[in-house]
């Protein structure tokens, strides 16, 4: 398990407001959540046509440029 390094900022009455943690271990965290987001993510289209390359760049033609 990943060991979060935190500080807590509190209210003047010692309630805990917020969470500070490094640059570092936010990173971490955040790399984390994207890895199980894509993973579920995986999961649910597993199922799903798969395109072949020329469908794909044909479908792609089709979609909004910005």
């Amino acid at each position: 398990m990943l060991k979060i390094k935190k500080e807590y900022v509190v209210t003047d009455d010692n309630q805990k407001k917020a969470v500070l943690v490094d640059m570092e271990t936010f990173e971490k965290i955040e790399e984390i959540l994207e890895s199980f987001g894509l993973g579920k993510y995986m999961e649910e289209i597993e199922d799903e046509e798969i395109l072949s390359v020329h469908d794909a760049k044909k479908h792609y033609s089709t979609l909004k440029k910005y």
